[in-house]
């Protein structure tokens, strides 16, 4: 234990201290920083360290400390869902629904279609006879639909574009968008995980968490807001959400799907407005997304092993996903943002903003790893297609013209009346 804690202490250290070097760089580049934690994580293990000096990758991070970094990685991500969820604001949707909910709905059907069909291609070449067609073609359709709706965000803050009408619609498409992905990504883990009846039972389990929390759990927590006056987040206060969060984090553990999912849930049904809302993003946000989060990086980086994609058939199939990736989310957000009356350029550049993937993806991705559902070669591509399409996206807006002051901004209520 002791020689475990020192590496796990050592790996924590060279992964924020890397991240933090590598962001500032990406960011001079007009990427956001979180693109240079991610390549990081990838940076310290097989597909770089492990290949130009393997002694110090085998000492940084050896095979036995994995176990302990993945639960500080799992631990990492679940608080940093739980943060998703705080912060995401549900009332944006009221009266504008149909153009968000048509935009959002296309941009995941389309990709997710295209997947299933990819996955009759990649099967034969990138799985085997031990994993269920059904569970890979399904994880494959999920796998291109997601939205990294937090790193959106840091791509439209840093542009000055989140109170634009664009970006405002682009944050509610994605919001949106990856709460049916998460939806689908559980389906797919409890078919993955069970027979047929145990999936329908893993189904009827979600359906009925999920109604507790919005019928009961959310309204409980309303009125303990209210009799707190949303004032100070005190100790009990505190004490209570975690106790929670947590609670619903393993609730979701047993019934077959994820704790992310428990955590991301619970969070959304707190009022992203009230002050304890607020105070206790502001109080966690830093410690989860510097020290915590690059766990998660570091222990995705150990099981990418970009040396697997080697022959040129397979790079070739990983610029194939890449394409199918890009075009399924981009053709469904921006036509889909056409046909509700916005602009060609407009609508191409809501596409290109909804084709951002980043952190969400390798989250989908390991749990996909982890259930044996993909292999990590298969793996290695995905997250080069997470890397490609997230790093395209800046580029792509200034290629289309779209800044901060390309756009007047707007309120709220603007931005989706345009479309609506």
């Amino acid at each position: 234990m002791p020689d475990a804690l020192i590496h796990v202490l050592l790996t924590l250290t060279a992964v924020v201290a890397l991240g933090w070097l590598l962001g500032r760089v990406f960011r001079f580049l007009g990427q956001p920083p979180v693109i240079g934690e991610v390549v990081a994580g990838i940076a310290l293990g097989p597909s770089l360290l492990g290949r130009v000096w393997p002694e110090a990758a085998a000492f940084l991070l050896p095979e036995s400390v994995a176990p302990f970094l993945g639960v500080i990685a799992q631990l990492g991500v679940i608080l940093y869902m739980f943060l998703i969820g705080l912060d995401l604001n549900l009332n944006v949707l009221q009266g504008r629904a149909r153009a968000v909910l048509s935009i959002s709905q296309v941009s995941i059907a389309l990709p997710f279609a295209m997947g299933l069909a990819l996955a009759f291609f990649l099967y034969p070449r990138l799985s085997s006879s031990d994993v269920p067609f059904l569970s890979f073609a399904l994880f494959i359709g999920v796998a291109m639909s997601i939205t990294a709706f937090p790193v959106l965000a840091r791509i439209l803050s840093d542009l000055k574009m989140q109170k634009t009408p664009l970006g405002v619609l682009a944050l509610a498409c994605a919001a949106v968008g990856d709460a049916t992905a998460w939806c689908l990504l559980a389906f797919v883990v409890g078919v993955a995980q069970a027979q047929v009846r145990g999936a329908m039972i893993v189904i009827g389990l979600t359906i009925a968490y999920i109604a507790v929390m919005l019928l009961i759990v959310r309204p409980s927590a309303t009125r303990l807001l209210a009799r707190t006056g949303n004032g100070e987040l005190t100790r009990t206060v505190t004490a209570i959400l975690f106790v929670a969060l947590l609670l619903s984090a393993l609730a979701t553990e047993a019934i077959g799907i994820h704790a992310i999912f428990g955590a991301f849930l619970f969070g959304a049904i707190i009022p992203h407005d009230s002050t304890i809302a607020r105070d206790f993003i502001h109080k966690l946000e830093d410690t989860v997304t510097i020290l915590l989060l690059p766990a998660f990086f570091a222990f995705t980086g150990m099981r990418t092993e970009i040396g697997l994609v080697a022959s040129v058939e397979e790079w070739l199939l990983c610029v194939l996903i890449i394409v199918v990736a890009t075009a399924g989310k981009v053709a469904g957000a921006a036509l889909s943002a056409r046909a509700a009356g916005l602009g060609w350029r407009d609508s191409s550049a809501l596409g290109v903003l909804m084709n951002t993937r980043g952190l969400m993806e390798l989250i989908v991705l390991n749990i996909g790893l982890d259930l044996k559902i993909i292999s990590p070669t298969l793996f290695a591509m995905m997250v080069l297609m997470a890397l490609a399409t997230t790093i395209a996206t800046t580029p792509l807006l200034r290629l289309l013209g779209i800044t901060s002051t390309s756009q007047k901004p707007e309120p709220i209520e603007a931005a989706t009346q345009q479309v609506g």
